[in-house]
């Protein structure tokens, strides 16, 4: 399969549309790496990590040694990982700690996992973050899960928005308002959950437009969010749907399509940002 395209950062750097997800990936190590090793096969170059999953060594092993076999270079791949709510207060120690468990010299991307208003300490991690970018160990700083008052305070803060928001988002749950906050400070949309669990698979507009494309509905899903320029990170521990996933990113949607999936309705099915934690 040929590489994914990309999205333009307002960082600079490239990301490619389609990723990776490692979240739950934390059985053996060595079906972790190989895993990785046959999504670096089948193209992919993005892979979305954080301290919370437990994987970060096995991700950071996989991705050396495809380098070192010649599959890929380190300047091909994308890699992301996140700083957990309980190391908001030393977020530049924690990059430092992801950094060495992935055994990479650099990140492309390093986020606050959540923005814990509660606790008070999101914008003094990530002006943290923006710190660690400008010492060159880092391209690209973002947030996860933040809402439009987050990013405000965080924006105004230190000048700088995120390259990055990765929030909860699927078809029936597009979150419209917070993409259009987006767009206009030039943060990407970056979806998490971008399969809705598989809870919004069986509904008759993406099975129909799926067998109209000769297609799965999990492809569907996903071209859905591609079309609105969205970057997907899907996770799956099964090689099969590992390939699926990437097949997404040759569908074509038309506009009717497009619109017709605009008016599945779904809900959000984690936690609340608001109020997660507590």
């Amino acid at each position: 399969m040929a590489a994914a395209e990309f999205f333009e950062l307002n960082s600079g750097a490239s990301m490619p549309r389609l990723g990776l997800g490692t979240y739950k990936l934390d059985g053996p190590a060595s079906d972790t790496v190989a895993l990785i090793r046959r999504a670096i096969e089948l193209g992919y170059r993005h892979f979305d990590t954080a301290s919370l999953y437990g994987n970060e060594e096995a991700v950071g092993q996989a991705l050396i040694d495809a380098i070192r076999a010649g599959d890929v270079t380190r300047e091909e791949l994308f890699v992301t990982s996140k700083v957990w709510n309980d190391d908001q207060p030393r977020a530049a120690e924690a990059f430092g700690e992801s950094l060495k468990r992935l055994g990479l010299d650099y990140l492309d991307l390093f986020m606050v996992h959540w923005p814990w208003p509660q606790n008070g300490t999101f914008v003094d991690a990530y002006r943290a973050l923006i710190d660690v970018r400008d010492r060159g160990d880092l391209v690209s700083a973002g947030v996860a899960s933040f809402y439009e008052e987050t990013l405000d305070e965080i924006i105004d803060a230190t000048g700088t928005a995120p390259a990055v928001n990765q929030v909860e988002l699927h078809t029936g749950f597009t979150q419209p308002e917070l993409r259009e906050y987006h767009a206009k400070h030039s943060i990407l949309t970056e979806a998490w959950a971008p399969l809705g669990r598989g809870e919004i698979l069986n509904d008759p507009a993406i099975t129909e437009i799926a067998e109209a494309h000769d297609a799965t509905p999990g492809q569907i899903a996903l071209a859905h969010l591609l079309a609105h320029g969205i970057s997907v990170i899907p996770k799956t521990a099964n090689p099969e749907r590992l390939a699926e996933n990437y097949g997404a990113l040759s569908v074509a949607l038309s506009d009717h399509e497009v619109a017709r999936l605009g008016r599945v309705q779904g809900h959000r099915q984690s936690k609340d940002p608001r109020q997660f934690p507590g």
